[in-house]
């Protein structure tokens, strides 16, 4: 057996540490002892956004430090499972070692692929072949709307249910905002209104797609960016808000721009 590199006992080594101190905070700490799978999940969706803003903000000092933080929910919750005698993390993380293996056959077998794209649908080939029901069984049902949108387009472009160009796609959003228009000034078309800007955006989110634009990145971009502007002209107004114009707002607006460049 090839021995171990010296980074990876370094890690091994880090990753026992963080075991030893889970099973020592789950028998010493009350607050840590109180917790049950369900009083984390909060919790560990903060961390997931807290991560996902580190990001965003490329702060590598900041995902290292979150990571860490997701690193300990993941390890609560299976020192929990195997408090039930359920599972522990071996077994989550032998698991994950046999998914992984299973399902890149162009390297752990002998498939051949070209690119990126016959990878994703060979994965989600496989899922079914593993007795998945369908290829969005596994968008999870609590995903932020924007973001279950893609995911599920993602999934069945994988198996052929996909416009062939950009333009099909464009012209469905064209067609889509022409939908949204006629139900506007309407009074009792409400509920109609709200279901033809849902297919709109739905529209929009595949248009992205395509254009290889994440739209909740772009989207999150952009409220970063409207949250600086606006935060100028609380910042700079000399008096308050709610008794300037929104024309003198609107000039401290095109100041923000200018001294923020870059947005």
């Amino acid at each position: 057996m090839a021995s171990i590199p010296a980074r990876y006992e370094e890690k091994l080594e880090a990753f026992g540490r963080l075991l030893t101190i889970m099973d020592e905070l789950r028998e010493k700490c009350p607050w840590d002892r109180k917790q049950t799978l369900q009083s984390l999940r909060v919790l560990t969706i903060e961390e997931t956004y807290e991560l996902a803003d580190a990001i965003l903000d490329n702060s590598l000092p900041d995902v290292k430090e979150e990571i860490g933080d997701l690193m300990l929910h993941m390890v609560f919750y299976a020192k929990i499972a195997e408090e039930k005698q359920a599972f522990d993390i071996a077994d989550s993380l032998h698991d994950l070692c046999d998914k992984l293996v299973k399902r890149h056959p162009h390297i752990y077998g002998d498939l051949e692929v070209k690119d990126e794209e016959e990878v994703k649908k060979n994965w989600e080939q496989i899922k079914l072949a593993e007795g998945k029901r369908s290829v969005l069984q596994g968008v999870p049902k609590s995903l932020p709307a924007m973001v279950k949108a893609l995911r599920m387009q993602e999934k069945t472009a994988q198996v052929g249910f996909e416009w062939e160009t950009t333009d099909q796609v464009w012209e469905k959003v064209q067609e889509e905002m022409e939908e949204f228009e006629q139900t506007i000034g309407k009074v009792d078309k409400q509920s109609e209104r709200e279901e033809e800007f849902g297919d709109l955006l739905f529209s929009l989110i595949n248009y992205a797609r395509f254009l290889k634009i994440d739209p909740e990145t772009a989207l999150e971009r952009v409220n970063k960016k409207f949250k600086r502007r606006f935060e100028y002209i609380e910042e700079k107004a000399d008096r308050d808000l709610k008794e300037m114009s929104l024309e003198e707002m609107d000039l401290l607006w095109n100041k923000a721009k200018a001294e923020f460049k870059k947005d």
